[in-house]
């Protein structure tokens, strides 16, 4: 069973992130290293201990619907309440709303530990803490001291209402309607899909962020207005009034994630004898919602992101405990009785080193792009800006790079169980089957890498990207003025990558002021991919520099002179692969 890796993620933050400098130079407000390995020794023991038990319960039994009302898996409940008394939920919140005002890092280095604990169970506070940031950086004052209190507490939750039917990552094609109501509020009507959440028996109340059109909004996006609709009205005095009438239609029947109610959510159908229509208040201004709910959307993407990491780390630990245990043939090196342990060959070595090593380049990917979210609000003017144009660059990173290695990781995790790891009961199959979903929602990969390529690459007309790999650069300086042999080969590897990144970020970039924008796109995930392995070693070998015993060098090595070969093929099908790409438009049928 997974038990949080408090040691390694504590490291992280603080060597590779670049959490130690922040809280020597002040930018972290009151927090100390102290109370750093405090709150991550205590998570880290709530999700081995309190998490971690539900998750194969949660897989087998799953939420359960019946006329509206979804009750979610054994143990969810209790210990979601647990959860939220142990003021879990109000890590990130706003100060004045009862929050703790944690640093971004804090809450991605915990959120990773609820999400190996259990995936389907870390989803409900992800999703609540989207709304937390949304309503209080957008929504009015009014707003705020109805909701905000008891949505950072986690006592009500909340839900992110984008996709229709008709209108999937397209929002420009949604048909939920909102109109006035004459009083300041609205009145909903409509159908979302894919609502994680929507509807659950773990809080009293549930407050759903819903896009909606008003009768007299513009076609397309800049059309779109955000909408708080909770379950429950609330009234003056802050107590729970009538039902809303939103109201959970089905819940789907899913790969994974089972625990985790995904709802189809109608507003304003009448539902049960309510008076048709729900009642809505707008969150910042009319025709404005989609800026109001990217706030949400980058949060959330961060936290898929750190999604990615756990599942690896969960599925890591899995398949190395079943590699001690499992004797199969003989290894050459291994000198004990009968068949040996399956880990002493050389090719399970290889992908369990694969393996771990992939999971903490992502976690260093992850956790650095959350040091760039709390520097971006701790500076103030060009450095804000620079740091804040980092989060941006940064953010389809590590989104992308993390959810697809952790989906690797689980494979490979079934892969190293054999014909058990296809077999239900070892629980191999569930981590790959849980984490499938984390490059598609909160904005699939592909238009991970469309958004890097064409919105974060001219950032400054180019300069933050280039600054960026020139501080990846530096890295592998350091690593050459080594003066132990533990990293090998690794600065030529990184060096080699490195130069690969830069040739296809400069064609990258002609390409897009030259009006070359279909070839750009036709090279974006590979240019994605590419990206994420260069920077992840180099995140393992900032690692392996920070470590006086050198094992972390020598996991850098591994990663570098076996993984990051492939930067320089991938480089070639950015810059050279567009062409046959558009050409062979015809073998799919396509005019």
């Amino acid at each position: 069973m997974y038990r949080a890796p408090v040691a390694e993620i504590s490291f992280a933050l603080k060597n590779v992130a670049g959490m130690s400098a922040a809280l020597s130079n002040g930018e972290l407000g009151d927090l100390s290293e102290d109370l750093v390995d405090a709150v991550l020794e205590e998570a880290g023991r709530f999700a081995s201990e309190e998490i971690a038990p539900l998750n194969t319960g949660a897989d087998q039994i799953g939420a359960k619907y019946e006329n509206a009302v979804v009750t979610t898996a054994p143990g969810f409940k209790e210990t979601y309440k647990a959860w939220i008394e142990g003021g879990w939920n109000a890590i990130a919140g706003p100060e004045e709303f009862g929050g703790q005002d944690l640093p971004y890092m804090m809450a991605a280095a915990v959120g990773e530990m609820w999400n190996s604990g259990s995936m389907a169970f870390g989803l409900c506070p992800l999703l609540t803490t989207g709304a937390v940031e949304a309503l209080d950086m957008h929504g009015s004052d009014e707003l705020k001291s109805m909701f905000l209190e008891k949505l950072v507490s986690g006592e009500w939750t909340g839900t992110m209402n984008l996709t229709e039917p008709q209108a999937g990552s397209d929002l420009s094609a949604l048909k939920t309607r909102a109109e006035p109501a004459g009083d300041g509020t609205y009145r909903v009507f409509g159908q979302k899909i894919f609502i994680t959440f929507g509807e659950h028996d773990m809080a009293d109340n549930i407050c759903h962020l819903v896009l909606a059109r008003l009768p007299d909004a513009p076609a397309g996006t800049r059309g779109i207005s955000l909408f708080l609709v909770p379950k429950f009205l609330v009234e003056e005095d802050g107590s729970l009034g009538s039902r809303n009438d939103a109201f959970c239609q089905s819940i789907e029947h899913k790969l994974g994630i089972h625990g985790s109610p995904t709802c189809v959510m109608i507003y304003g159908d009448g539902f049960n004898g309510n008076e048709p229509g729900a009642v809505a208040y707008l969150i910042g201004e009319e025709n404005r919602g989609l800026n109001c709910m990217f706030t949400m959307m980058n949060n959330a993407r961060l936290n898929v992101a750190v999604q990615g990491v756990a599942i690896g780390e969960a599925a890591y630990q899995h398949a190395l405990a079943y590699a001690h245990e499992r004797r199969q043939g003989k290894s050459a090196a291994y000198l004990g009785e009968g068949m040996s342990p399956i880990i002493e060959h050389p090719g399970i070595q290889r992908d369990l080193l694969t393996m771990k090593s992939m999971v903490q380049a992502s976690r260093g990917i992850c956790y650095s792009l959350a040091h760039a979210m709390d520097m971006a609000e701790a500076k103030e003017g060009d450095e804000a800006k620079l740091w804040s144009e980092r989060a941006g660059l940064l953010t389809p990173i590590a989104k992308s790079v993390a959810t697809d290695m952790g989906c690797d990781v689980a494979s490979m995790g079934v892969q190293i169980h054999g014909g058990m790891g296809f077999i239900e009961e070892t629980g191999a199959a569930q981590y790959m089957r849980d984490g499938r979903i984390n490059p598609i929602y909160e904005g699939t990969n592909g238009i991970q890498s469309i958004d890097l390529v064409t919105r974060k690459l001219p950032l400054s007309g180019g300069e933050a990207v280039k600054a960026y790999i020139g501080e990846l650069r530096d890295v592998v300086v350091a690593v050459r003025g080594e003066n132990h042999n533990a990293f090998g080969n690794a600065a030529d590897a990184l060096d080699t990558a490195l130069d690969a990144v830069d040739e296809a970020t400069n064609w990258m970039l002609g390409q897009l002021e030259n009006g070359g924008m279909q070839a750009a796109l036709a090279g974006a995930s590979p240019y994605m991919r590419l990206f994420g392995l260069a920077a992840g070693g180099c995140y393992l070998a900032k690692a392996g520099l920070a470590d006086d015993t050198r094992q972390r060098a020598g996991l850098a090595r591994y990663y570098a002179e076996n993984l990051l070969a492939e930067c320089a093929a991938l480089s070639k099908t950015v810059t050279e692969g567009a062409e046959s790409l558009l050409l062979a438009r015809e073998q799919l049928n396509l005019a």
